[in-house]
This record gives C-alpha cells, structure tokens and sequence, in this order.
C-alpha cells in the first residue's frame, strides 16, 4: 500500500474486568478502518500491563481476505511507545527499528484505559488519540466524581450515596436503608459493563454486595432504584456535539448485565425508541448537557432514566460511557447507523476528531509561539 496511508495504533485489552469486551471492540474497529487510508498497527495489552505487537491481528490484517476472528489475542512481540521528537513511535525490544505512529485508537474500557490514564501517557508522547481527553475520561470513568459534576450543574440524576472502604459498613447500610430504600443498586465507582454491580433488597444483601463492589474499586456508589425506561443516546463531536436517536433498553433481567451487553443476552433493544418528538428533543438536549458538564469529547454514550410512574420525574440522567462498547452488540454503534452514519463513517470521523483537536492543542500549547515569555 501507499506510505501516505495513516498509521494508527489500535490499542485493546488492558488491565481491567473488561480486558476480553477490548479485544472484540478491536476486531470490529479493524474491519471499519479503510485499508486503503489506514495501516492498522495492533497492540494488545495484557491484564498484567505488558504490549505486545499482536502477531495473529497484524496476519489477519495483511492477509487482506476479510477473514476476522471473533476477538483479537493480546499475544505477541513486546513493544513501547516512545516519542521521538515530533514523532511518536514503537520501539521494539528486539532491536527493529522504531515503527513511527499517526494516530492511537484506545479501544480500551474500564480502569487503566477509560480512564485518563492511557489518555496521559498518549498526551505525554504527543500522540493525537480517539476518545475523551484525559480529564473528561478520569471524570466519567469515576461513577462519583461524575455524578458530583452533574449535580454542580443542575442535572437530573437519582438519588445516591458514596461510601469508602474502611467506613463503617453497618452504620452505612442503615443510612442508605433510611434515605434511599429498599431496593437499590450498589456499584463500584471505578467500572463499566456492569462489572461488580449488585441489586440489593435487603439489609444483608447491602452488605455483601458493597462487599463485592469493593473487590474491584475502594469507593462505591449505592443508587435509589427507580421503576424507569431505560433509554440511550450517543453523542459525537464536541464543539459542536452532535445526538443520535435514541434507543430503549428493555431487560428480561433485573438490570443491564454484562452479559447482555456483550454476549447477546436477554436484553432487547429497540432503536429508535418509541419517544414523542418533544421526548426525544428533550432527552437529546439533555445528553448534551451532560456531555459538556463533564467536559467530554469526541464522543460518548449517555445513558437515562425515563421516570413518568411514582414520582414521575421525567428524565433522569444514569451515567456517561466516554469509550463505549464497539462490538456487534454495542448500543453507540448501533445509533448513529440507525442515525444515518455508517459503522466505517462513524469510525472514519472519530480519527479525524482525534487529529483535529491534536492539531488545535499544539497552536494553543505556547510552543509554537516565538515570543512567548522565555
């Protein structure tokens, strides 16, 4: 191929629960990426940190048959990134020569990759990536801190209570019994896919789901159960953000599981979902907010609740996703196709938000100025 082609680093697996999510989103990604403007580099990462060039992906890739596995291996040659001046690149242990980059694509969910922390050390390397910048991912990888961001800026959410380890768990547990009820969903503040989540009903499965939680973040966030629709809108861009329509999570499930998400369970979704115009303008609104008050950007999925039994609350805001699934199941994907924008379009455009806002970020950096104070 051309050597004008763009090279981007595809990153997936990573440390955290949802290691093997990563590593499906990959395959998908891989297939979107026109081989004919895109050289796609695969990098696995172990769930013990290390890189590895993915040998199998980067065969099935060359190959050129369109022949894809379900899911990329993170297995391979050993790798790091190093930035060579203006140039970041692969350094190889064995010797090769540095393999210079254009573009990282962090197809990486959860902890140590969702959250600001990958984002840090592509901004270090001075790589323009995909995704949310490294505030926007810590602040919506952070269950609390999100929520707290949120409430700052006057947006509807469920009630909720945050607990640390070390607290006193009983004392606690009688709080959340006497302000938020009986049911209620307790998470951990640090995970997605529904990792670690537990619906509890009594007094004694609060405590061994905060246990639970805990297996996977210090701090947890315990939820009010609301007898709500569940409804999805994906968000794309950010100056301006652009909504998709909106699609309905109905689960046969007492709530979204993980294996719903990525196993083909027994959640149906419905897209579009079966909204008013004046519901959808202002759930669409609404996710934009949401966006903009924990600064996101480039893309997101935002997740609500649609309360009109009980209180009947209207919309309430469940939480921002700043790098959401890509599988075959994936709700983001899913709503912009059904919005008019193609899987390929979509991912298409995400590369060329990355480059943009790398591009406008270095005008701003004061290194590019000569009279900037010495």
């Amino acid at each position: 191929m051309a050597s004008s082609r763009m090279r981007v680093l595809l990153l997936f697996g990573g440390r955290s629960a949802e290691h093997d999510v990563s590593r499906v989103s990959a395959v998908s990604i891989a297939k979107a990426l026109d081989p004919d403007r895109y050289e796609v580099i695969p990098v696995g990462i172990t769930t013990d940190g290390e890189w590895l060039l993915a040998g199998k992906a980067l065969a099935t890739l060359a190959s050129g048959d369109g022949q894809f596995p379900g899911e990329f291996e993170a297995a391979g040659t050993p790798v790091s990134l190093v930035a060579n001046g203006t140039e970041p690149s692969l350094r190889f242990d064995d010797g090769r020569a540095h393999l210079r980059i254009d573009v990282a694509f962090p197809i990486l969910h959860g902890p140590f990759g969702e959250d600001g922390t990958i984002q840090g050390l592509l901004e270090v390397a001075g790589l323009p990536y995909v995704g949310a910048g490294v505030l926007a991912s810590a602040l919506t990888m952070d269950k609390i801190a999100m929520k707290r961001a949120l409430a700052a800026c006057g947006l509807p959410q469920v009630a909720y209570r945050e607990f640390r380890d070390g607290g006193d768990r009983d004392a606690f547990c009688e709080r959340v019994k006497a302000e938020l009820g009986l049911p209620c969903f307790v998470k951990p503040a640090n995970m997605g896919s529904s990792v670690g989540v537990s619906k509890a009903h009594d007094k004694a499965q609060l405590a061994a789901a905060i246990e639970f939680a805990l297996e996977y973040d210090e701090w947890v966030l315990v939820e009010e159960f609301v007898e709500a629709r569940e409804i999805e809108i994906s968000i794309i861009g950010d100056d301006p953000a652009v909504a998709s329509i909106a699609g309905e999570l109905i689960s046969a499930a007492e709530f979204y599981r993980y294996e719903d998400k990525y196993c083909d369970g027994q959640t149906v979704t419905k897209i579009p979902a079966e909204l008013s115009e004046s519901e959808l303008e202002q759930v669409r609104e609404l996710a934009i907010a949401a966006f903009h008050a924990c600064r996101g950007e480039a893309l997101a999925r935002v997740d609500f609740f649609y309360e009109v039994t009980g209180p009947c609350r209207g919309w309430l805001v469940n939480e921002l996703n700043s790098m959401p699934g890509f599988t075959p199941f994936s709700l983001y994907p899913k709503l912009w196709e059904a919005s008019g924008l193609s899987y390929p379009e979509l991912v298409d455009r995400l590369v060329g938000l990355a480059v943009e806002r790398h591009r406008r970020r270095n005008l701003r950096s004061g290194t590019q100025r000569p009279d900037r104070p010495r």
